[in-house]
């Protein structure tokens, strides 16, 4: 199969592509059409492509006017390409829900509606058209037409952004659910396309306020400092920080953390969460032992990723002790029981690394962290 791309090295064609490659389809069966492709091209892969997916269009124009020789005039140049090679191979055409606005910009998008659906009814060719709300996501560019993508740069480079109206409501669809929408048209058979005059919307959308975005993705800058990671059961804030970190700059990938060093070794807190605890990165010098504590409520999985230690536990009021060998050749998890004296000794010659997961983060004011010898 020949699939047609115009706007191919936009936001959503670009994702587009990389999806489309992910799923079976080879670059050579890829025609790519953008702005700066030779004009001539538009008539040869016209001439060729079994399926058309329509997504360039003009968003930020330097005058008013090129709204609708972007939006509607280039729409008429593709059909009538596929009419002049009566080729009827069927398309897919990312719309705005700006079209059924009053502006410039979604009376562009009305006007090349209406063109397809003429297309349609005069050729009998298959037409769909999605009318997105606001597309965020990876790859797409700042300062132009997503003001998630604007926010995450700024707040990223930790410069500032502009909020007219926090309360301003936004419908947002996401770039992957998108993609998944406009492939599985692709993969429709010919008894299963829409009427060519309905309107199709991604399945999957998201409201949120203005201001709301702001404080969220400024959360994500400040989950480098307090070491919380977002909570992930909310859809919104998971694609949301996906889209954020790509737009961390390359320079910025890495960050530190807080070491609390001293002769036995080292203890650093890696990450904390809001209602599922905190993981930790524990040093343990050669023949040094650490903890020699136990916890009421506390509780936490220990793992050995370098060296070799002997975990010891004892049942607090009790004189029995239970010991447990461990090293990096053979992962497993120590479960440390609450109610257990417990310590842990490094036997190796190099340093013992232990990450350890604990099911609450560390309050100093409640450590519920106990000495005692095992």
């Amino acid at each position: 199969m020949k699939i047609l791309i115009t706007g191919a090295g936009g936001f959503i064609g670009k994702n587009l592509r990389a999806a489309l490659l992910q799923n079976g389809y080879e670059e050579q069966s890829l025609y790519l059409y953008d702005i700066d492709t030779d004009p001539a091209c538009l008539k040869q892969y016209t001439a060729d492509c079994d399926f058309v997916f329509h997504l360039a269009g003009v968003n930020r124009p330097k005058d008013v006017s090129e709204y609708m020789a972007g939006n509607c005039g280039f729409t008429g140049e593709l059909l009538e390409a596929l009419k002049e090679n009566n080729n009827r191979a069927s398309v897919i055409v990312t719309s705005s829900i700006q079209a059924a606005l009053n502006n410039p910009y979604g009376e562009s998008k009305k006007a090349g509606e209406e063109l397809l659906f003429r297309y349609a009814e005069e050729t009998g060719a298959s037409v769909t058209v999605y009318r997105l709300a606001n597309v965020f996501g990876k790859w797409c560019r700042p300062h132009y037409n997503s003001v998630v993508a604007t926010f995450c740069h700024q707040i990223a480079r930790d410069l500032p952004i502009q909020i007219n109206d926090p309360m301003t409501e936004l419908k947002l669809v996401y770039i992957d659910d998108v993609v998944a929408a406009l492939i599985g048209e692709l993969k429709r058979g010919p008894e299963e396309k829409p009427p060519v005059h309905g309107f199709l919307s991604v399945p999957v959308s998201y409201s949120i306020r203005l201001g709301e975005l702001a404080e969220r993705i400024k959360s994500f800058r400040e989950s480098r400092k307090n070491l919380f990671v977002p909570s992930f059961s909310d859809e919104l804030t998971k694609k949301l920080y996906s889209t954020y970190l790509s737009y961390l700059p390359e320079d910025d990938f890495a960050y530190p953390l807080k070491e609390n060093r001293d002769d036995r070794g080292s203890f650093t807190e890696f990450l904390k969460t809001t209602g599922n605890g905190q993981v930790s990165v524990n040093v343990v010098r050669p023949g040094i032992t650490k903890g020699n504590h136990w916890h009421h409520s506390k509780n936490e999985k220990f793992l050995v990723v370098k060296g070799k230690g002997l975990f010891r536990f004892r049942k607090w009021g009790e004189t029995a002790v239970t010991e447990y060998h461990t090293d990096d050749q053979k992962l497993q998890v120590i479960d440390i029981p609450t109610g257990y004296v417990h310590n842990i000794i490094n036997e190796g010659e190099e340093d013992l690394i232990v990450l350890i997961w604990a099911n609450e983060t560390f309050d100093p004011a409640c450590p519920d962290t106990w000495y005692e010898e095992v």
